[in-house]
Order: structure tokens, then C-alpha cells, then sequence
């Protein structure tokens, strides 16, 4: 009987219309407004710094213990928490006075925030006018624990007008069985062009990324490659970004695998023999990983960035291994244990921004005093057109 209503589920998953979408290579993006949309386009104003900001929002769920990346084991997220977090979420980009944000995990039509649309929300609640939106996650129904209808993704909003709206797929993993993949998540890089911001000929582009956490597999290396791709493709056609986003890896030089430090108390790993993992440290080979751990079963990490940093300048700079210290880092350790007071509020780096032009000395900060509204903690920097 078992055999049969599977076999029955995947003859309905097959043979009707999907309940996933799997999206194309390259697509376009979904385009916002804001309600209260002024009657005129915003014109930038020679000599002003443009601030902007990438946020890992997780779905305006604040520490809410999610099943998926914490060591809880809920899934529906209480609508008067995500409300609060959502509003506190607008009121700091409201008082960082952004111009442009990169966001990431953002619910647009999702059971568990209620299906509050979080790129219109947004827009409708601070002095952001334009958006754009790009799904890692479309879905009518996924079957695990509850989850149900699901699309969630990267956003980019903008004071200024955005055109060229593309979404930009990135592998898929290949350490899952296909069922699984089926159903999982389908990351990719969202660009946009910003025409009011284009200056000396140059045109403007904002780039947002959220790169697999965890992935057992090469999937990492590869993300972070076609992401260099991206934005090695926008100097060759003589243009200007800003871009970053949560690249689920730790500076180059960080030297700690997080790997044990990650594992919460019920979990097993095993290996392919039915043995359990034991962590190992970075010198070792075929260990698991989770969000910014070391990659152990290829060449390169942990300095995986290093090209990044190499042909692009950071907003929070490598030199004298400013990005490793506490002050900058923007991760939290554990979505579950807020009520902790022991807990260690942050505890790596894995959010970044970058740009081939040139940051306002000094701009760069990380906003840790946020750190209870996600378990990411946003980022922002200063940028003058005009200077580039």
C-alpha cells in the first residue's frame, strides 16, 4: 500500500502541472512599485553618496525557530511576530535612509508568513519607490513538515528606477537524489539596472546573491564562480556595480571550521558505509558542513573569496584582517536559543558587499544591534557615482 501512494504521488507530480517552478537559465524579474509612488522620478543628485545596504531578512521571522536552518523544529511563523519583525525591519532601512537594498529570503506569497508579500510591504513602508524580485523557491506545494505553498527569494529595492530586471540560476545541487532536488530550492543572482545613476557615459548595475549554505558538494565553489562571472561580464562592457549579498562563506584567512561548532544536539551524520561523520578540522578531507563552514572535499577553501577581494573592493576591507573581527561579523550562530541569554549573539562573517568603483572611505558598517530581527545582520556602505 505504501509503494502505491507513492508511486501514485509521483505520477501526480509528473503528469500534471508542476507544483515546482524550475525557472530557465537566464529570465526576467518580477518588477514592483510602490502605492505611494511619487508622480515624478526620483533624479539623482550630482555629489550625493548613494548608501547601500544588503539584509538577510529570513522571511521577517526574526530568531523564530525554523525547522530549516536552526536547531528548532517549527514551520508556520506566528503572523503578529512576522508583522513586528517586518516593521522593524522597515524602520531600520527607513533610518539607514538606503537607496538601494539587497535582500534575501524574502516571502512573497508563503503559508508560513501568512502570504504576506514582503517586497510590497516593504516598498509601501519606507522611502523605497522601485523593486525587483527574483524566486529560489516557487512552489504550490511542498510536502514536508507543513511547509505548503512556498515562494520566497531575492529582492532588490531601489530609491531609483530599475530596468533589465534579470534572474540569473545558479546550480543546483548535486548531492541530493532527484526527488528531493525537485522540490528544493533553485538559487540564483538577481541584476538590475539603475539608469538615474549612471554617470560619465557608464551605466549602473545593482548585483544580489544568495549562494547555497548546505550543500555537501561543489555546489558552493560553482555559485561563487558564475557570481565572479556576473560581475567580470559587467566590467568588460565598460559599466559600474554595486553588489553583494549572503554568500554563506567565511573570509579568506578565517581559519575555523564550523562544522561542530554548527551541530545541534539531535543531529547524525552518516557516511555512505552507514558510519557516523566525525567533524573534522579544515586540514581534513569529506566532512559536512553548514552555513560558512569550509568546504572539505575539494581544493581551494577556505579562501574562496579570494578573488572577490582580490579584483573588487569590499565594503568592510580585508587589509590587517579588519573582516574577521567581531565587529563585523554578521551571522548568529543558532535562530533558537534568543531566550539564551549565554548565547553567543554573532559569530562569522557571510555578508558582503562589493564594488568595482570605489566605496566613501571609511563607510562600511555592520549592523549588529539589529541581530534579533534575523539571523543575519545587515551591512552597508557609501558609493558616489560621480567618482567612478
Amino acid at each position: 500500500m505504501k509503494l502505491i501512494i507513492i508511486l501514485s504521488f509521483l505520477v501526480l507530480i509528473f503528469s500534471c502541472d508542476p507544483f515546482v517552478n524550475e525557472f530557465s537559465d537566464i529570465g526576467k524579474a518580477s518588477m514592483y512599485k510602490a502605492s505611494n509612488l511619487p508622480d515624478t522620478l526620483l533624479v539623482y543628485s550630482s555629489g550625493a553618496p548613494i548608501k547601500v545596504v544588503t539584509w538577510n531578512i529570513r522571511f521577517g521571522s526574526g530568531r523564530f525557530p525554523f525547522f530549516g536552518d536552526s536547531c528548532g523544529d517549527e514551520v508556520i511563523a506566528d503572523n503578529q511576530l512576522v508583522d513586528n519583525n517586518m516593521r522593524a525591519i522597515a524602520d531600520k532601512l527607513n533610518e539607514l535612509d538606503a537607496d538601494i537594498v539587497l535582500l534575501q529570503e524574502v516571502d512573497i506569497s508563503s503559508k508560513r508568513t501568512g502570504y504576506m508579500d514582503q517586497v510590497q510591504y516593504l516598498l509601501n513602508n519606507t522611502s523605497l519607490n522601485y523593486g525587483s524580485y527574483a524566486s529560489m523557491w516557487e512552489a504550490d506545494f511542498i510536502p514536508t513538515d507543513g511547509i505548503g505553498k512556498i515562494n520566497t527569494g531575492n529582492a532588490i529595492l531601489s530609491k531609483y528606477e530599475l530596468t533589465e530586471a534579470e534572474r540569473i540560476q545558479l546550480r543546483l545541487r548535486t548531492d541530493q537524489d532527484n526527488l528531493v532536488q525537485y522540490f528544493y530550492l533553485r538559487r540564483n543572482i538577481l541584476k538590475v539596472k539603475i539608469p538615474s545613476l549612471s554617470q560619465g557615459g557608464k551605466d549602473f548595475f545593482a548585483v544580489d546573491i544568495h549562494a547555497t549554505a548546505f550543500a555537501t558538494d561543489d555546489t558552493k565553489e560553482q555559485h561563487i564562480n558564475k557570481y565572479t562571472e556576473v560581475l567580470s561580464n559587467i566590467v568588460v562592457g565598460d559599466a559600474i556595480f554595486v553588489s553583494g549579498g549572503d554568500l554563506n562563506s567565511v573570509p579568506p584567512g578565517s581559519g575555523f571550521d564550523f562544522c561542530s561548532f554548527d551541530k545541534c544536539d539531535t543531529e547524525r551524520y552518516e557516511n555512505p558505509d552507514g558510519t557516523e561523520v566525525e567533524y573534522h578540522s579544515i586540514d581534513s578531507v569529506s566532512g559536512p558542513h553548514k552555513e560558512g563552514s569550509f568546504f572539505n572535499n575539494f581544493d581551494g577553501e577556505p579562501d574562496i573569496l579570494s578573488d572577490l577581494y582580490s579584483n573588487y573592493q569590499p565594503a568592510i576591507d580585508h587589509d590587517g584582517g579588519l573582516s574577521l573581527l567581531p565587529e563585523h561579523f554578521t551571522h548568529a550562530p543558532s535562530t533558537s536559543m534568543l531566550d539564551d541569554t549565554t548565547v553567543t549573539k554573532y559569530d562569522r562573517k557571510l555578508d558582503y558587499l562589493f564594488t568595482n568603483g570605489s566605496w566613501v572611505s571609511g563607510s562600511g558598517f555592520t549592523h549588529q544591534e539589529v541581530w534579533d530581527l534575523s539571523d543575519h545582520m545587515p551591512v552597508s556602505a557609501s558609493f558616489l557615482p560621480e567618482e567612478n
